[in-house]
């Protein structure tokens, strides 16, 4: 049987970091993002996403199983029932609930969801 060649793709998150976060401090929304794995046509998907200090992502629904890896910074995650933190370092795993998210500080989150299907 041939050997298959398998593809690496390599990205600097840090570097993503830095550049999204620049971005959306000149943007009037206040955020940036890119995805940096999947999209629509695949399963899982994992979106870097910048946050200046005090701006939110406003309640939404969760599109699957999914967690939050808190890059830089600090952010809050909130259900109609509670709330939770995350600081640089930090993995959130979210909940099966609708939600919000506010970044306290300037900060970073690379969310990765399993779609459902």
């Amino acid at each position: 049987m041939p050997a298959t060649l398998a593809v690496v793709r390599k990205l600097s998150l840090d570097a993503l970091a830095r550049e999204h976060l620049e971005t959306a401090a000149r943007s009037a929304s206040g955020r940036s993002g890119t995805t940096v794995y999947g999209g629509h046509e695949q399963v899982l998907r994992q979106t870097l996403v910048a946050m200046r200090a005090g701006t939110s992502m406003a309640e939404h629904e969760n599109p699957g199983e999914a967690t939050l890896t808190v890059l830089r910074g600090r952010v809050r995650l909130a259900t109609a029932d509670a709330t939770w933190e995350g600081r640089s370092g930090d993995l959130l795993v979210l909940p099966p609930a609708r939600h919000s998210l506010e970044a306290i500080e300037d900060s970073v989150v690379v969310l990765t969801v399993a779609k459902l299907r």
